[in-house]
């Protein structure tokens, strides 16, 4: 546990960093012109290296089709949740995908190692690429729902290099194809500088929040769908309906219920719906899964006998 912890503090202070930046330099910082970098240039890096550092079989496919499919099915029961319950369409749009993009990579890939060991990292990693083109489909539709129609939302997925490059960088692998590792080394260095510009914009954001103007509805609803509803229903299919042996589904149902990842507010901002409103929402749901993670790690280690908690 004391591991896990470790991990996650690590990964706040980038967090940390990026709120004290814009307390002291405020307007000299600016968040608009990183998440332009991140999302049009680092992030298309980060992509093509996390689908080129390992061949892909057909076997391996299994683990993030599987993950698809259930995050398909939480977008379409949190669609009508967001339907019932808010009338407002930015709303009606965060309520409906900001659950199922989750930090799979900075904090997902690190908890299954404190989990598991090193024989997570190949499933996590794949897991982390499927969240890849979770986001950048299923996430920019929604969070452009919000100012532009169906069509116009269709056509922002086009419009980000990100996908294409996945799609690139996929297509090499299962030929494979393999890039020189000074290319790949090149590659390695974007990712990580996303992954930390990431967490900075975030701390950014954050320190925009007012926890007097907190949408505290929309905090409810998210919560409740994250941390309740999505885990018993995952179990459910993962332990249940879905015969995989016990770390995969573990990996699995852990990578489902990670916090919202840091590209929700990446991408609410780029296309203006309520950036502020999402930040509270990661931040929030990042503070509460850590006792929601060690109470769960706790019901797997006791009646499953998983993991070393």
């Amino acid at each position: 546990m004391l591991g896990i912890l470790i991990s996650i503090s690590s990964i706040y202070g980038f967090i940390v960093m990026g709120y004290a930046a814009k307390k002291v330099l405020k307007d000299e910082m600016n968040e608009k012109g990183l998440i332009l970098l991140s999302i049009y240039f680092l992030q298309p890096m980060l992509s093509f290296w996390g689908l080129s550092t390992k061949p892909i079989d057909a076997e391996l496919l299994q683990v993030p089709l599987i993950y698809v499919l259930i995050s398909l099915g939480s977008v379409v029961m949190s669609f009508f949740i967001a339907r019932f319950f808010f009338t407002d369409i930015k709303e009606q749009s965060i309520v409906t995908i900001c659950v199922v993009i989750g930090n799979t990579g900075n904090l997902g890939i690190p908890l299954g190692i404190a989990l598991f060991g090193e024989a997570s990292i190949i499933y996590t990693s794949m897991i982390n690429v499927a969240n890849v083109f979770v986001v950048y489909t299923l996430g920019v539709f929604f969070y452009s729902r919000g100012n532009f129609s169906i069509k116009e939302s269709f056509l922002n997925i086009l419009k980000l290099p990100v996908i294409w490059f996945a799609f690139l960088a996929l297509l090499l692998n299962l030929s494979h194809i393999s890039l020189h590792p000074s290319l790949l080394k090149s590659l390695e260095m974007g990712a990580y500088c996303t992954m930390v510009i990431q967490l900075i914009i975030f701390g950014m954001y954050l320190c925009n929040v007012k926890l007097r103007a907190l949408n505290t509805r929309l905090l409810l609803h998210v919560s409740l769908i994250k941390f309740i509803i999505t885990p018993l229903l995952v179990a459910w299919i993962l332990f249940g309906a879905l015969a995989l042996e016990p770390m995969v589904a573990t990996l699995i149902f852990l990578e489902l219920i990670v916090p919202l990842a840091v590209t929700n507010v990446n991408l609410s901002a780029l296309y203006d719906c309520k950036p502020i409103d999402v930040t509270s929402l990661v931040f929030m749901t990042s503070l509460l899964f850590i006792p929601f993670f060690m109470l769960t790690s706790y019901l797997l280690h006791l009646f499953l006998g998983i993991g070393n908690v």
